[in-house]
């Protein structure tokens, strides 16, 4: 038997809407292609619109995800956008050739998916904002109860309440004890055996299950009284803090297990998007700038003092493996080369030396490592094997960023972490911006960071010694 008929205010049709809009969007464009391009409205016009819709049906299911999460980064709405507009493109000009239509001009073509690419980010932004300010004045929300009242129900309230746009309200806690760590005992419903009677008094929609899955009476009750009510039930997982973010749920026959480590680069496609950029990019660079600047640069060095021009040096890399990083050489030949970092007015540098390094010039050789395969062109900096062996047992998580190529720039460095850390919180602050950027990474988020180090290069950056 139904218990829990009304959802209360939950919208159970914004899916749908929001997939509609996406469809009338669409066609809106497509107006607007065909008004500013007249040849497209022709006597075959309406089969390219219905091919052009039938083309984003497919597309419209992969955006039921979108639209379906809670929130999402604006550099991942970005991304979301190439996808959907590259996956339409596949399926139209599919379309288009095997039904041997050529109505539809490449010039067309190009207007209609910028137009797109545009149009696309700027209404889920929008959309995504206008559902937040509604959930912040009470519409459009989950009701929900947290069964536990434990460090575990503890984190997940906090998480729910640090913003609006996640669109849930907490009813309240069920738990046969109250835990001596619950914060919010004025929320405290009662015992397991009131679970049900609840959930079908106030038609709640979800029930988020914190405690631990060894107590098989506690979790039968709560399951049975969310499916006697038919609203969605969640199992959380008691899982530190400590531990990141990122997981993936496999199985060992039928048991499952979840790998920690799981990171966006651990997709292959992604893998391959980035390692193709970083091919691209490093040789487009290395063509570019070698008899601009790699040559002078390398005579300077040569006239300003005795030594090689390139400076080799072995760092710690990707899982951990060392490589030969390559820089130019901006210090006289010493022996702390690979013991002692880089002081703002150290003895050690050339005058030439410290313009290179004030301009971060000296690091453009990296690019071959780039095009060898040690480093990425963005990615944590990686130390020397003094500096890992020391702050890997000072540091928690130290180690972590490595579970990614090191980089030429990063996270960490566009946001003011690079240079010498004479003091343990920088380096802990660049730890947690290095591994941070590898749970959150993305293309768009690559090129974000790329614009920010050519424009802090140009401004001159005061840890830049």
């Amino acid at each position: 038997m139904l218990k829990n008929i009304n959802r209360g205010k939950y919208g159970r049709y914004i899916q749908e809407i929001l997939t509609l809009s996406d469809f009338i969007i669409l066609n809106v464009v497509f107006l607007c292609v065909a008004l500013l391009i007249p040849e497209v409205v022709e006597h075959r016009s309406r089969l390219i619109w219905l091919l052009l819709n039938v083309a984003f049906i497919p597309v419209a299911y992969w955006l039921g995800g979108i639209h379906r999460a809670r929130a999402i980064p604006m550099h991942h709405v970005l991304f979301n956008s190439l996808r959907v507009v590259g996956l339409h493109a596949l399926m139209f000009i599919s379309l288009l050739f095997f039904l041997e239509t050529d109505t539809f001009q490449w010039q067309s073509l190009a207007v209609f998916y910028s137009l797109l690419f545009v149009v696309f980010p700027v209404w889920w932004s929008a959309s995504r904002m206008t559902l937040k300010v509604l959930r912040s004045r009470g519409y459009n929300y989950s009701k929900i109860v947290i069964v536990g009242t434990g460090t575990t129900a503890n984190r997940l309230y906090e998480e729910m309440r640090k913003d609006p746009g996640f669109g849930y309200k907490i009813f309240g806690f069920f738990d046969n004890k109250i835990e001596p760590d619950f914060r919010r005992p004025d929320l405290y419903r009662g015992t397991l055996d009131m679970l049900d009677s609840y959930i079908s008094a106030n038609h709640i929609d979800e029930v988020f299950y914190t405690l631990s899955g060894n107590d098989e009476t506690a979790l039968s009750t709560a399951l049975h009284a969310a499916d006697a009510n038919v609203v969605k039930f969640y199992y959380v997982p008691q899982i530190s803090r400590y531990l990141a973010r990122g997981f993936n749920l496999r199985a060992v026959g039928s048991m499952p297990i979840m790998s920690v480590r799981e990171t966006p680069l651990s997709s292959l496609p992604n893998a391959v998007l980035k390692r193709t950029f970083d091919i691209i990019f490093s040789t487009i660079v290395l063509l570019l700038l070698f008899p601009i600047v790699f040559i002078p640069v390398a005579i300077a060095i040569k006239l300003s003092s005795p030594g090689p021009v390139l400076f080799r040096q072995k760092r710690t890399g990707y899982l951990g493996r060392d490589f030969l990083c390559l820089k130019f050489r901006t210090m006289r030949i010493n022996d702390d080369d690979n013991s002692k970092q880089t002081s703002r007015d150290d003895p050690r540098k050339t005058r030439v030396g410290d313009f290179l390094r004030r301009t971060s010039i000296d690091e453009l050789p990296q690019f071959i490592n780039v095009l060898l395969g040690d480093m990425s062109v963005v990615g944590p900096r990686p130390h020397m094997l003094r500096d890992t062996q020391d702050y890997s047992a000072l540091i928690d998580k130290y180690m972590v960023r490595h579970f990614i190529k090191p980089g030429i720039t990063g996270w960490a460095q566009v946001n003011g972490y690079r240079g010498a850390t004479d003091e343990l919180w920088k380096m802990e602050q660049r730890v947690e911006h290095d591994v941070w950027y590898s749970e959150n990474w993305s293309f768009l988020l690559d090129i974000k960071i790329i614009v920010r180090t050519v424009i802090n290069a140009v401004q001159g950056e005061k840890n830049a010694f």
